[in-house]
């Protein structure tokens, strides 16, 4: 099953509660949260998370950028994600904070930035619920997608299918129609979508051709 994932991160933070109302078709809203630390930007935290979590009945999907993961990740499952993603990089003991999160009702996510090698984590991907592969340097919206990672992509898919297939492959940064075709044909399955989807004149329907142009390829 496809699923798109709109970041707010290109959206106008003037006007989020209305943003949110943009992409009622989407599988979740994807949150970039970003301390100027792990990434060299700075964005939001808790308390808007907290203000996002009650203007939409859409799933979050939490993507933390940040130092201190072991300490930050469980907070924004007890906010109310449905799914919290942390970076294996930022972690000091990934598999204790994938169990912490989904003890606390979230599902469990593990990202990895574009040079880091999935071969070290993938006896863990039953701990987990989604991998996240970024497909850009994170930290920016609006980078071109990194075609490197296509056969990353493509092993992690497989190490998932060999364990039964119950770990979502997402990926993020640079996706348009014409990257999520070369993303999805690796292997990915779930996708993080800002500059197409909050670029476009209907939002909604930037989703909804995203979607078909997966299905239909």
């Amino acid at each position: 099953m496809t699923a798109i994932h709109p970041s707010i991160l290109s959206a106008d933070f003037a006007n989020l509660e209305a943003e949110l109302g943009r992409i009622r078709g989407a599988d979740a809203v994807h949150v970039d949260v970003m301390d100027n630390h792990f990434v060299p930007n700075l964005t939001l935290g808790l308390p808007v998370v907290q203000a996002i979590r009650k203007a939409t009945d859409l799933p979050l999907d939490i993507h933390l950028m940040i130092d201190d993961a072991d300490v930050w990740a469980p907070q924004y499952a007890e906010l109310g994600a449905e799914s919290v993603t942390f970076h294996a990089e930022a972690a000091k003991a990934p598999v204790r904070l994938a169990r912490e999160l989904r003890g606390q009702g979230s599902k469990a996510a593990m990202a990895l930035k574009p040079a880091t090698a999935v071969e070290p984590y993938l006896d863990m991907l039953g701990e987990l619920d989604m991998l996240l592969l970024m497909t850009v340097e994170p930290g920016f919206g609006g980078q071109e997608f990194l075609d490197i990672i296509l056969p990353k992509i493509r092993r992690a898919r497989q190490a998932t299918n060999d364990m039964g297939g119950q770990v979502a492959i997402q990926v993020d940064g640079g996706i348009n129609a014409e990257t999520i075709l070369r993303a999805a044909d690796s292997g990915a399955d779930t996708f993080v979508a800002g500059s197409a989807v909050y670029s476009a004149e209907d939002p909604d329907e930037a989703i909804t051709q995203l979607r078909k142009a997966v299905s239909s390829h």
